[in-house]
């Protein structure tokens, strides 16, 4: 299944390459929200909060009202998931958070499942380099991506593992790799990073992995409501 992105920046709707540099932004929220109405998810973040300079929180809320979304970006405590959920997503992704200090934060991921149940929390579980990177993919961690998978899949109902190297570069995603990090949970499994062509989609869709899609829908090279034949 191919599940579209939205980025929320400064009330925008932005696409950035490896996280940092603008490459695509509209203020056309209402022609966005249309474009994706017929999904059955919308992966939405919201990279202000994420990176702690504020938040698109009035936005956030009226894109959840529209679309079913699974929202992301700096959900770093229980009070703050409980708030989203409330704002309208059907799932909160949680990152960063369940990493402290170096290690996987089982108390705070056994407290986020209990305050909201572990079938409404995705994991997101980024990886550069074979190993887990976090806080904006600035902080790499002495952990790989299957291990902290390993670890988490008690306390959530799925994951989203984005392979950064590939983010936003539109030069096609490592499929290998993605099954590869797939093969260590039964859970479902969404990917990310670079996935720019509809074999992509295909190929993963046939490994039972969930596509997110940014990038390459909003330069026009997928159109996202003319799905080919695998």
């Amino acid at each position: 299944m191919l599940i579209p992105s939205i980025d929320l920046q400064e009330g925008r709707i932005v696409q950035l390459v490896q996280g940092e540099k603008l490459a695509v932004e509209s203020t056309d929220i209402d022609g966005w929200i249309r474009k994706f109405r017929d999904f059955p998810a919308v992966q939405l973040i919201d990279l202000d909060a994420a990176k702690g300079a504020g938040s698109n929180d009035p936005l956030l809320s009226r894109i959840c009202a529209e679309l079913p979304c699974r929202v992301g970006g700096g959900i770093r405590s229980v009070a703050r998931a409980r708030e989203v959920l409330r704002a309208g997503a059907t799932h909160v992704i949680v990152s960063s958070a369940l990493f402290t200090e170096g290690r996987i934060d089982l108390a705070f991921a056994a407290a986020l499942a209990a305050a909201v149940r572990p079938d409404r929390i995705i994991a997101a579980v980024d990886s550069r380099g074979g190993k887990v990177v976090i806080h904006g993919w600035r902080t790499q961690l002495d952990i790989t991506p299957e291990r902290a998978i390993h670890s988490l899949e008690p306390f959530v109902g799925g994951f989203l593992y984005t392979h950064v190297e590939r983010e936003g570069l539109m030069r096609g995603t490592d499929v290998a790799a993605i099954k590869s990090v797939r093969s260590a949970t039964s859970l479902p499994f969404t990917a990310a990073g670079g996935i720019s062509g509809w074999d992509e989609v295909h190929a993963l869709d046939a490994e039972g992995i969930d596509a997110v899609v940014g990038m390459a829908i909003y330069t026009g090279r997928m159109n996202p409501a003319a799905v080919p034949p695998a």
